[in-house]
């Protein structure tokens, strides 16, 4: 089992990148005045904020929104469809 401080212990992450791409990232960082760790270490996790958010995040169109509110304050009468498999349900759930 794991406790909470086990969680603030460092992890190592270990990737290989090709010098040119190296040296991009190294750039990057001296002209930012950081560390190369701390500056991977930094985009990596704004990175994998923005690909957490963009994939848990659902974006409707004005027009999708609309219809979303307007089958919600105003549901459609159910078919007789619906209503035989909801008895059917009933009827499997409570034997």
């Amino acid at each position: 089992m794991t406790n909470a401080t086990d969680s603030k212990l460092p992890a190592r992450l270990e990737v290989r990148i090709n010098r040119e791409a190296k040296a991009l990232v190294q750039k990057a960082a001296d002209l930012e005045g950081r560390t190369l760790t701390d500056f991977v270490i930094a985009a990596v996790l704004a990175e994998a904020r923005r690909a957490i958010e963009q994939h848990q995040t659902l974006k409707l169109s004005l027009e999708d929104s609309n219809a979303f509110v307007e089958a919600i304050l105003n549901p459609p009468k159910p078919k007789v469809a619906l209503k035989s498999a909801a008895l059917r349900y009933k009827q499997t759930i409570s034997t």
